[in-house]
């Protein structure tokens, strides 16, 4: 691929690979030509014992839903048998136990399809971190994003020191309500190797219907500015700098570690977006390869722009290049009108490919719920996914909330998509 800037040569491949597994109806089985998808995201915390997968099995059918995201990979752990990660210490009294195997026969039993939610950057909680050892952040803390406002002080600190990753973790709690924990980085190729693996253990070992991608973002503009990451940047664009250009450069970079970041604001940006959708195509080009028929799909920030700029994740891309098979678009917005629009204009970005509208149930009323889903059908959405299983059957709902809100949306029964 002679011509192309080194750091989008992986990109450049990867999108004619994907060309070669183009979206299909057959490819996307529950879009709306074939049935209108009723999902829930069901996290982790229901995982952990045949009892509550069984109870929630049981009441996704009686509330007419027909699709289950299941939270299989929640910070860096496995809920399912894995040989490249830990499993979830939730699960250490019933070693025996397989979560998403036993997910999967109740789930097909009834008729529901079962995709793997997969968080791909965020690893671990900043206040709790991991018991194991053999846990990404201490097996590879060179890994981990690092925030600009800490990356000097970062960069004095050994990665393989314990202060390393509890100065990272003291810095993300004290920022709680903007960084959710810690978080790999996509712009390391080790990463995406990793990740790769991660998929296709599920998709060669696990009969799913489909991987769900969360956290396919950056916490926000400012990350990763670690040593690795920075030095990167700095390779990837050297080869495309004019002799004057790269004098000013190493100049400024005797005063400043962050010259190049600051010199090319904007090859910056589209170094890290070009990188974490080249880490999107890897893990499809994964999945298809074990699973072609499975339904690759992603949530995403609802606003395109918001999420271009502010996350760096490029989801216009994705659709435009066939990465993803499926859009969810995470409109949680308590506002009816704000939803409606995020849908909409969703939809319309969209093109022939399905959107699931993603529904903040959890902070609605039954009656709000029911609004955002008569909007989304409204605007073309081939289906819904409500945030979560776990909060709409947790006090002040109880376990028969599923069942009166399907009987409100879903009067037809399931409508399995299948």
């Amino acid at each position: 691929m002679r011509g192309i800037p080194p750091p989008f040569r992986w990109l450049a491949l990867g999108l004619v690979l994907a060309a070669l597994t183009p979206w299909t109806p057959l490819a996307a089985r529950g879009a709306a030509e074939a049935g209108e998808v009723r999902a829930l995201w069901v996290t982790r915390t229901t995982l952990t014992s045949p009892e509550t997968i069984r109870a929630m099995v049981q009441s996704a059918s009686a509330g007419g839903f027909n699709t289950l995201l299941v939270q299989v990979r929640g910070r860096g752990d496995a809920y399912y048998r894995s040989s490249l990660e830990p499993r979830a210490p939730e699960l250490a009294a019933r070693p025996d136990f397989d979560p998403l195997a036993e997910t999967l026969r109740l789930a097909h039993v009834a008729g529901l399809q079962v995709h793997a939610w997969v968080n791909l950057n965020l690893v671990s909680s900043a206040a709790t971190l991991p018991a194991s050892r053999d846990h990404i952040v201490y097996r590879h803390p060179e890994w981990l994003m690092i925030p600009r406002d800490l990356a000097n002080e970062m960069a004095t600190i050994d990665p393989r020191s314990p202060e390393y990753i509890g100065r990272l973790a003291r810095w993300s709690r004290a920022r709680a309500t903007d960084v959710e924990g810690l978080y790999t980085s996509p712009l390391q190729p080790a990463v995406g190797e990793h990740l790769a693996a991660v998929v296709t253990e599920l998709a060669t070992n696990y009969a799913i219907d489909g991987i769900h991608f969360d956290y396919a973002r950056f916490p926000n503009a400012s990350f990763d500015y670690s040593r690795t990451a920075l030095n990167l940047f700095k390779q990837s664009i050297l080869g495309e700098l004019s002799a004057a250009e790269r004098r000013g450069a190493e100049a400024s970079e005797r005063l400043d570690p962050f010259a190049y970041q600051n010199l090319f604001p904007e090859r910056w940006s589209a170094f890290r977006r070009a990188r974490m959708t080249s880490l999107v195509m890897r893990l499809r080009t994964a999945v298809k390869t074990s699973r072609p028929e499975a339904i690759v799909s992603a949530a995403v920030v609802p606003d395109a722009h918001d999420a271009f700029t502010g996350r760096l994740q490029d989801w216009r891309t994705w659709l435009d290049q066939g990465l993803i098979d499926v859009l969810c678009p995470m409109a949680y917005t308590q506002d009816a009108r704000i939803f409606e629009s995020q849908i909409s204009a969703a939809r319309a970005l969209a093109g022939l490919r399905p959107v699931w509208a993603g529904i903040g149930a959890y902070r609605l009323s039954r009656a709000q719920t029911v609004q955002h889903i008569t909007a989304a059908r409204q605007v073309g959405a081939a289906g819904v996914v409500l945030f979560s299983y776990d909060a709409l059957v947790s006090p002040p709902n109880n376990a028969t909330s599923l069942a009166e809100l399907g009987r409100a949306v879903f009067p037809a029964g399931n409508g399995s998509p299948r």
